[in-house]
C-alpha cells in the first residue's frame, strides 16, 4: 500500500507495544523517502524549501536538484501484529540539526544508516554517534543508479565492523525499504541471542 492510499489506517485498539527505529544519514541520501516508502499512514515531514539563507552553511555538492530538506524529523508508522507497532523517524541530515539526533535516539531499539556510495564521508558522523550512544544499526546503500563500488569496497571505507550489516537498497521501493527494517531487527535478534548466550 503506498502512503498516498493508506493515510487512513488507525491505530488498532489491541496495539499495546511500539518499538523505536531511528533512520538517519548525511543530507539528501533518501532518509524522507525511505519513511515515505514504507510507512502505512501518509509520513509526518517537516521538509521546507530550501533558500539563499542556506547558501555556505549546507553542503549540497553532489545532490543538484534538491530544492527541499527536512529541518526536524519524518515520521511514519508500521503495524507489525495485533499488538506491535514500528515507529519510524527520519533525522535531518545537514550538520546545523545534528544537536537533535541524541533526542531522536532517545527510548530508540537501532537505527539504519543511510549512506549515498557516491558520498560515504556524509556518513562518518551518524556511524560515529551510534557507535558513541552504542545503539546496534544497519548500513544501508541507497542506490542513486548504477552503484561505483563493491559492498566490500563501501565496507572498508566505512571502516564498518564484519557484524555490521551491510545492505544494498532502493529506498524509494517499499520491498526494498522493508528488507533493510527486516536486516536491522534479524541483527538486533542476533545481537539479545548472543548476549543472553553468554549470561
Amino acid at each position: 500500500m503506498d502512503s498516498g492510499t493508506s493515510s487512513r489506517v488507525p491505530l488498532r485498539d489491541t496495539a499495546a507495544d511500539g518499538l523505536k527505529i531511528v533512520i538517519v544519514g548525511g543530507f539528501a541520501v533518501g532518509k524522507t523517502t525511505m519513511v515515505r516508502s514504507v510507512s502505512e499512514i501518509r509520513p509526518l515531514s517537516t521538509e521546507e524549501t530550501m533558500t539563499q539563507a542556506g547558501i555556505g552553511i549546507d553542503e549540497t555538492g553532489g545532490v543538484g536538484g534538491k530544492s527541499t530538506t527536512t529541518v526536524a524529523f519524518d515520521f511514519g508508522r508500521i503495524t507489525l501484529d495485533e499488538r506491535l507497532v514500528l515507529y519510524l523517524f527520519g533525522a535531518p541530515g545537514q550538520e546545523r540539526f545534528w544537536f537533535m539526533w541524541d533526542q531522536l535516539f532517545s527510548g530508540t531499539l537501532g537505527a539504519v544508516v543511510l549512506v549515498d556510495g557516491r558520498r560515504l564521508t556524509d556518513s562518518w558522523y551518524a556511524i560515529d554517534r551510534l557507535e558513541h550512544h552504542g545503539m546496534p544499526f544497519v548500513v544501508a546503500r541507497n542506490n542513486f543508479g548504477e552503484p561505483e563500488h563493491s559492498l566490500t569496497q563501501v565496507r572498508a571505507a566505512l571502516d564498518l565492523s564484519p557484524e555490521v550489516p551491510l545492505i544494498d537498497c532502493d529506498a524509494r521501493d517499499r520491498e526494498s525499504s522493508k528488507a533493510v527494517l527486516v536486516g536491522l531487527v534479524e541483527h538486533l535478534h542476533a545481537l539479545s541471542t548472543a548476549r543472553e548466550a553468554t549470561r
